[in-house]
């Protein structure tokens, strides 16, 4: 019995969870894919939010307090909220997952001033994904060297299935025109769009909805571009969007860089600059 006992203790401690926090969806499932069953994964930023301006709530400010590892991936509300966190838990190690990855410069307008900001929605093109399923990897096997070979197995499998999306999205892509237009409300698919030699069109001015003059001009452009497709963001309006869309006849896709369901997401994405949908 007493054997049976310290069997059952012993497994309990040598398969601990390690409790993770991280911003975005997408993230937690680059973290669950090397992870596995021995992490516990919080995401921060919930469906329908927007990472720019975030405020977590009291049950995410005690899973910061209990949590081992927070995953950063360069999203706005962390500029504010890394330090808050690691006052809360001084033994939370905070680990960017966006190292070694090239950022691109996401150019917004001002009071008709340009700034130059730089894009955090990395995780929109698979190859990065790569970088930062590597960060992920090695700050896990710091934390739980008994389970390096597990996550090790674990980064090679989803290293391959990285490889084998961006080979499909090729694939779809593959008849489509050198710099395809595609028209999005708020500029977040730029890493996608370098990635596939593809062009993002931006109906927002300024952050906001575009006058009628900007408008017809945009509608001009489009048709212009022959865009085939209008992606809004569920958190934005689509009210422009839908008017573009009626004067080409095409539809508007709502659709989120903060899907759960990444590799599905960027699929549907190219089927529908494609025309394939």
């Amino acid at each position: 019995m007493k054997k049976l006992i310290y069997f059952m203790i012993f497994s309990s401690l040598s398969f601990a969870q390690t409790n993770i926090i991280v911003s975005i969806a997408p993230l937690k499932l680059f973290v669950d894919k090397i992870g596995g069953d021995r992490v516990d994964t919080t995401v921060m930023v919930e469906a329908g939010a927007s990472p720019h301006n975030y405020s977590p709530k009291p049950s995410q400010m005690r899973a910061i307090s209990r949590g081992d590892i927070y995953f950063s991936i360069g999203v706005e509300f962390e500029e504010i909220w890394l330090d808050k966190f690691k006052n809360q838990n001084e033994n939370l190690i905070i680990s960017d997952t966006s190292n070694g990855v090239e950022k691109l410069t996401m150019v917004e307008s001002h009071q008709h001033k340009e700034i130059h900001e730089k894009d955090p929605h990395i995780w929109l093109d698979p190859l990065n994904v790569k970088i930062i399923a590597n960060n992920i990897y090695k700050t896990l096997i710091v934390k739980d060297k008994n389970s390096s070979e597990y996550y090790k197995k674990n980064l090679q499998i989803f290293l391959q299935e990285i490889d084998d999306l961006n080979s499909n999205i090729k694939s779809i892509l593959e008849k489509s025109p050198k710099n395809s237009t595609f028209m999005v409300f708020h500029p977040s698919w730029g890493y996608f769009a370098k990635r596939y030699n593809l062009k993002q069109l931006t109906v927002e001015v300024e952050g906001k909805e575009p006058k009628m003059k900007e408008l017809i001009k945009l509608i001009k452009e489009a048709k212009k571009s022959r865009v085939n497709a209008i992606f809004a963001q569920p958190e934005f309006s689509d009210k422009s969007a839908q008017i573009i869309a009626n004067n080409l006849n095409i539809k508007v896709i709502k659709t989120s860089p903060l899907e759960k369901n990444w590799s599905d997401n960027l699929i549907s994405l190219a089927k529908a600059i494609a025309n394939r949908e």
